[in-house]
């Protein structure tokens, strides 16, 4: 029998403006009026490179002069095309996340037309009730469909990563899409959608590299083999799926072989980076697997093996049977992982979402309203707790708070702004009509229990990126320790040898316009430098960049950085 036992009550619709509204204010705040940070400064100087460079720079991925082949070029060429596109009216970091909000939509769209068609096939409709009521298909596939998206919208882990410009945020999004194709592809198995198969398998290959693809793909022939889908028809077309895909990537490999941009070819490294991807796991990659996806998956998890267990009884469940296989085959992909990163967590967040969407209507109403309760309590605390502390470090009351809000910036002089006070205001009046509708009207639609938990948390992020964003920039930012150095550097310096990382490269060359050597290197005459004040090694660093007897033009940090020391030398020559 069907776990699912819906009255037509419980399927009303989210109104398509709320769900856009939420969508919008989740993902504009920490967009706008945000430095790059040290999180996504790497990739903003690619596509900032890409942006105001040559040929080249587009086929051979750098941050001014530093190779960067890993990953793909996908990402990096839609934010440099938004720069081109939008960097005149917007500024070129704004235009480089017009590209975040793009990707964060397709991903939500995919995600939401995925449960809204799996949601209108016979087996995951409720059981029909004695004397009529229940849903219609297209009712129940749309609510499915917001509830899908709003549980997405509240996992801890999509919260940063979806804000920042990396290539793993595109990875997530193309994976709902896939997600959304092999749906479709399972329901019509035509040449049409294998094709569609194969272009978002392209996207993902020049994104995040060829490994997940080909997991993908062999998920898909598992899932179709379950399903009990013709062979013979289902190999060939995930043989023209693959094949589509293939020739996707080779719109990057082709003319970057041929052309050799700087004298190089980025493939053979982007080839190597693909084969270290993979290695035996092991127990430490297991912790770790668990310790984040924890926290990065919550609230999805509980409700996503709960939906196992309730439906295990049926058989053939392609809403159930196509995400668990697309999730522990992408899991045990990262398994393999030798050094997997937070954003590659995003991957297996939509098949999470979709499957605890279907998890939710076969809950007790007593565990949804506890699950209501926890929300409004909880969320309604952290955000009092943000004004509370934003009060603090204004105006010094409470003294322990205000302590606490500074020490992390030291130097930093907070001040009120007014756009940022009414746009928090706004959000937290919002999130008490909310709350009063909630416990006022009593409603029974299904996406009642998600939808107070998701607002709740976009309150605490614009919580965070408006009364907040000021201290974080200070923070977070090389913007001041960039100007530091560019106000030091002669107007004639030429070029600068350097071995800082790609964030603060990056930042560096961005927002001090400090012209670093090339690919090709260069005979330069100044050197900036970067190590650790606790872990010293001057003389390795000076025979290595040939800076013995050099002068010291400048030293300096970050105010919030303890341990990161820059400086700044001439070559005696």
């Amino acid at each position: 029998m069907k776990p699912v036992r819906l009255p037509a009550a419980a399927t009303l619709a989210l109104p398509r403006w709320a769900l856009l509204a939420l969508g919008m204010l989740y993902i504009l705040p920490g967009l706008i009026g945000r430095d790059p940070w040290k999180e996504d400064a790497g990739p903003f100087g690619i596509m900032w490179t890409m942006a105001h460079g040559g040929l080249h720079d587009w086929l051979y991925p750098n941050i001014a002069g530093l190779a960067a082949t890993q990953e793909g070029p996908l990402a990096f060429w839609l934010g440099a095309l938004c720069i081109k596109l939008f960097g005149w009216i917007l500024g070129d970091v704004l235009a480089a996340r017009v590209s975040t909000i793009g990707i964060f939509v397709t991903g939500a769209m995919s995600l939401w037309y995925t449960a809204f068609h799996l949601g209108r096939r016979a087996e995951a409709q409720p059981l029909r009730l004695a004397f009529g009521g229940q849903p219609e298909p297209d009712d129940y596939g749309r609510t499915l469909g917001d509830t899908a998206v709003l549980i997405y919208l509240g996992c801890l882990g999509l919260l940063v990563q979806s804000h920042l410009t990396l290539s793993a945020t595109l990875q997530g999004a193309l994976l709902a899409f896939f997600l959304y194709r092999a749906v479709r592809y399972v329901e019509s198995a035509t040449t049409r959608n294998a094709v569609l198969v194969g272009l978002s398998l392209g996207a993902l290959a020049l994104t995040r590299g060829i490994m997940p693809p080909v997991v993908l793909v062999l998920a898909l022939f598992a899932c179709t083999r379950y399903l009990k889908l013709q062979t013979a028809a289902t190999l060939r077309h995930l043989g023209l799926a693959a094949g589509v895909g293939f020739l996707i990537t080779l719109a990057w490999i082709l003319p970057a072989t041929l052309v050799q941009p700087f004298g190089l070819s980025p493939v053979g490294d982007w080839l190597a980076w693909n084969a270290a991807q993979v290695a035996l796991p092991g127990l430490t990659s297991l912790k770790g697997f668990f310790r984040i996806g924890v926290w990065f998956f919550w609230p999805a998890w509980p409700f996503a093996l709960w939906a196992i267990w309730a439906w295990r009884r049926q058989q053939h469940l392609l809403h159930i049977v196509m995400p668990v296989m697309f999730f522990v085959a992408l899991a045990l992909l990262m398994l393999c992982d030798p050094e997997p990163e937070n954003g590659d967590f995003l991957k297996m967040l939509a098949p999470l979402a979709l499957m605890a969407a279907f998890g939710l209507p076969t809950m007790k109403r007593g565990t949804i309203n506890a699950i209501d309760w926890f929300s409004v309590m909880v969320l309604t605390i952290l955000g009092a707790l943000i004004w509370l502390f934003w009060i603090a470090k204004l105006t010094g009351w409470p003294a322990q708070l205000a302590k606490n809000a500074l020490k992390l910036v030291p130097g930093f002089k907070p001040e009120v702004g007014i756009i940022a006070f009414l746009v928090a205001a706004a959000a937290s009046i919002g999130w008490i009509m909310l709350v009063h509708w909630r416990l006022s009207r009593q409603p029974s639609v299904l996406w009642r229990a998600v939808v107070l938990s998701s607002s709740g948390l976009i309150l605490v992020w614009v919580l965070l990126m408006t009364l907040f964003l000021p201290d974080l920039n200070y923070s977070k930012s090389y913007a001041g320790v960039a100007q530091q150095i560019a106000a030091r550097l002669p107007a004639d310096a030429g070029c600068i040898d350097t071995n800082v990382g790609p964030a603060q490269r990056a930042s560096f060359a961005f927002f001090g316009r400090l012209p670093f050597a090339g690919l090709a290197g260069g005979d330069c005459n100044y050197v900036l430098l970067q190590d650790s004040i606790r872990n010293r090694d001057d003389n390795d660093l000076a025979r290595r960049y040939g800076v013995r007897g050099a002068t010291v033009l400048w030293e300096g940090r970050r105010a919030s950085d303890r341990d990161e020391r820059f400086r700044l030398f001439r070559r005696s020559r």
